[in-house]
């Protein structure tokens, strides 16, 4: 019996001496840990420049750069509050911020993230008259009207009789 725990004793400390030995070796082989880099919480308000009431539903569209090129994006919508925040930018990187809002010229702009926390209030305003580079048929510069710019529909309701009349006469069976 003596003998018996005296060869399971042994055997205890000979496995735990090789098993201490291999974790003296340099040439370990195995991934290396990286951690991921320290992130800023980022809260954008979209607020409308004449009046200040918040703007729901705009597209906040987040553009990081690294060493001057864009590595992907992220688009958050804004809450009723106007309100839209994201936390997986790197401290430390830049930051293009482009928000679209229906009914307002869109706004772009580019940001440094230093810190942690950072707030950022974007006024919209309503679009302005667009004049394009290129010439129209008449040597005129091309340009749109200040507002939304929306197809002309008919101020009573009506349709025009063509489309009418082709709703009601299209009567025949398929061949």
């Amino acid at each position: 019996m003596r003998f018996a725990g005296v060869v399971a004793l042994a055997a205890v400390m000979a496995v735990t001496g090789v098993s201490g030995a291999q974790d003296n070796r340099e040439d370990r082989h195995g991934r290396k840990y990286k951690a991921p880099p320290e992130t800023a919480r980022i809260e954008v308000l979209v607020v409308k420049d004449f009046n200040g009431k918040p703007i729901q539903n705009a597209a906040v569209i987040f553009r990081p750069m690294e060493d001057g090129q864009p590595n992907g994006s992220y688009e958050v919508k804004t809450g009723p509050d106007g309100k839209a925040t994201i936390d997986v930018i790197p401290r430390g990187a830049t930051v293009v911020l482009q928000v679209l809002a229906t009914g307002f010229a869109s706004y772009a702009k580019e940001y440094q993230v230093a810190e942690a926390n950072k707030a950022i209030e974007v006024r919209v305003i309503r679009p302005r008259e667009q004049v394009s580079a290129y010439q129209d048929n008449g040597d005129k510069e091309s340009q749109r009207k200040a507002g939304v710019q929306e197809a002309n529909r008919p101020k009573d309701g009506k349709t025009n009789n063509t489309s009418d009349t082709n709703k009601t006469n299209n009567t025949s069976s398929p061949k």
